[in-house]
């Protein structure tokens, strides 16, 4: 095992800089890597913990493991909001990586967590800062979704009363 090299304070602003557009670069364990070392030195930053946030996100199709690695850094979060907003992110993301993988079986819960995420997002409708409509946008995208593939249905009998209730 290779000791890691710490990064300086005076680096995490250009890090976290880097670990987006790795992002971008469709390279997130790498955006991952940049935003461990940033949380060696800085363990709350939120900054930090977003960008890692979406970078275990970004391989759900990939790495099963990482959709609990992203619920563990959503716990991380001091903002209500933010705990909100990418509790919906992470659920959405979820069911889109779930039904991206094809087959037979790919569509079984994509569903739930569909809704799942829409009622994240509408819990982060009501905590938002004014002029940020980031949860609106992504529980329109999530209705889209759903529109666009109206044979996803709940997977179980217990989210059919649930939705009923709603």
């Amino acid at each position: 095992m290779h000791e890691l090299k710490p990064l300086s304070h005076d680096a995490v602003d250009a890090a976290l800089a880097k670990a987006e557009r790795y992002r971008f670069l469709n390279e997130p364990s790498e955006a991952e890597s940049i935003c461990l070392d940033v949380l060696r030195i800085d363990a709350t930053n939120q900054s930090a913990l977003i960008t890692l946030l979406l970078a275990l996100t970004d391989q759900f199709s990939e790495t099963p493991a990482a959709h609990q690695r992203a619920k563990d850094v959503l716990a991380e979060l001091e903002n209500e909001y933010d705990r909100a907003y990418y509790a919906g992110l992470i659920a959405e993301r979820r069911g889109k990586a779930q039904f991206a993988r094809g087959g037979p079986a790919s569509s079984v819960g994509t569903y739930d967590w569909i809704i799942e995420a829409m009622h994240h997002f509408e819990k982060a409708e009501g905590l938002r800062p004014h002029g940020n409509d980031d949860a609106l946008l992504r529980w329109n995208a999530c209705a889209r979704f759903l529109d666009r593939h109206p044979t996803l249905r709940p997977s179980t009998e217990e989210h059919r009363v649930f939705e009923m209730l709603e």
